[in-house]
Order: C-alpha cells, then sequence, then structure tokens
C-alpha cells in the first residue's frame, strides 16, 4: 500500500455502490467515491450537494469502506475530485490495490499528475456550460488513448462548438469521445441524430443512472 496513506485525509460527499453510467465502463458495478469541492459552478450540474459540507476522513478509513462493498471498478469523482491535493494519493493507492480506477474530472484543473493507470474521464466545457473559458486546454496534450474525453451539450449551439473542437484539436485522435445531452434541455434523439447526420467519430451517450433512478442520490 503506498505510504500515503497514513497522512492524507479527504473531504467525502458519499461513498455507494451502483452501476457505472457514463463512458466505456456503462453498466459496470461499480463504487464511487464522491469528493467534495468543485471551483466551477456548471449550470446544469447535478451534483451540487457536494460543492460543501462532507466529511473529513483519513485515507485508510475510505480503502477500508471501499473495500467493503466487494467490487474491483473504482470511480472517483465530485465535485471536482482534484480539487483536493489528497486526490492523486488516493488514485495512486487504489491503482497500488490492484482495482481497475476511473477519475472523473472538469477539465479546468491539470491532469498531467494523475497515475498513468488511471483512466481520465475528463470533460470539455461548452459554452452552454457557463464554464467554457475554465478549459485548460494544455491538458488535451496529456491525454491517452485510455483516456475519454466527454462534451456535454445543452443545444445546437454547443453542438456547432463541440463540432469545431472535434476539428481543431483532432480530439478523435487522442482518446474516445463522448457526445452527451444536457438532460432536459436537448432531446436525446436530437443529438443522436446529428452525430449519426454528421458522421462523427463519436460515442453518443445518455447518463444510465439518470435512466434508472433519476437524481437520486447514492444511486
Amino acid at each position: 500500500m503506498s505510504t500515503h496513506a497514513t497522512v492524507t485525509r479527504l473531504r467525502v460527499t458519499e461513498i455507494f455502490a451502483s452501476v457505472q453510467g457514463e463512458a466505456s465502463r456503462a453498466g459496470l458495478p461499480t463504487v464511487f467515491v464522491r469528493l467534495t469541492g468543485c471551483p466551477l459552478r456548471c449550470v446544469w450540474c447535478d451534483t451540487e450537494y457536494a460543492f460543501n459540507g462532507g466529511q473529513t476522513r483519513d485515507l485508510p478509513a475510505i480503502l477500508d469502506e471501499i473495500a467493503g462493498h466487494g467490487l474491483h471498478h473504482i470511480c472517483v469523482t465530485g465535485g471536482e475530485p482534484l480539487a483536493q491535493k489528497g486526490c492523486l494519493a488516493l488514485l495512486t493507492t487504489l491503482c497500488d490495490a490492484g482495482y481497475d480506477v476511473s477519475l472523473e474530472t472538469s477539465g479546468a484543473l491539470d491532469i498531467a499528475a494523475v497515475d498513468p493507470r488511471v483512466s481520465r474521464i475528463m470533460d470539455l466545457k461548452a459554452p452552454g456550460s457557463g464554464e467554457a473559458d475554465k478549459n485548460r486546454w494544455d491538458n488535451l496534450a496529456h491525454l491517452r488513448p485510455g483516456d475519454e474525453l466527454k462534451i456535454v451539450i445543452a443545444n445546437a449551439d454547443d453542438y456547432a462548438w463541440a463540432c469545431e473542437q472535434l476539428r481543431a484539436h483532432a480530439l478523435a485522435e487522442r482518446c474516445p469521445v463522448l457526445f452527451s445531452p444536457v438532460a432536459g434541455e436537448l432531446a436525446p434523439a436530437d443529438l443522436a441524430e446529428w452525430i449519426v447526420r454528421d458522421r462523427l467519430p463519436v460515442r453518443f451517450q445518455m447518463q444510465l443512472h439518470k435512466v434508472l433512478w433519476a437524481d437520486a442520490r447514492g444511486k
């Protein structure tokens, strides 16, 4: 186990088992570790309850709770997990323990120091999020084939913007690219039809957990 485990403390909103709702691991039973805090305020955010509060916990206690769920796939999410310095130690320790680890991150913070064994599911914020100016474009150079890039799309303008980024930065050549509709704002069928019409090299996705449980916490 990493020596970080004796010193690292993290603010945790919740730890729970569910099925992964997004990206290539969608449908897999997964333990989610939701860290507290986020420097962004996307207008369509569905986890505002993770902005504040939570409980400060030692890394060994977090690892014990994760182990108690008996699952191989672990997703560290938020909020914005990289806003806490201890997140890097958590990710490395989970990898050292043999878990399959993914990280859900906004793309606003540096991903370069994330353990290379972690699959980074990174957002690129479209204008409709209200936070497009927070995109850290340098992160694109750090993406690897095992990572995934997600763009959440609220309307036709967001879609046009996403298509431009796809071309300008050759995003699909870096890693798999995911286009998602904002729930309640863009009809999923519309986005799917646009992607097929334009023959985009991306994966359409919906949030499986919303289909199953709406916005219930701990699901």
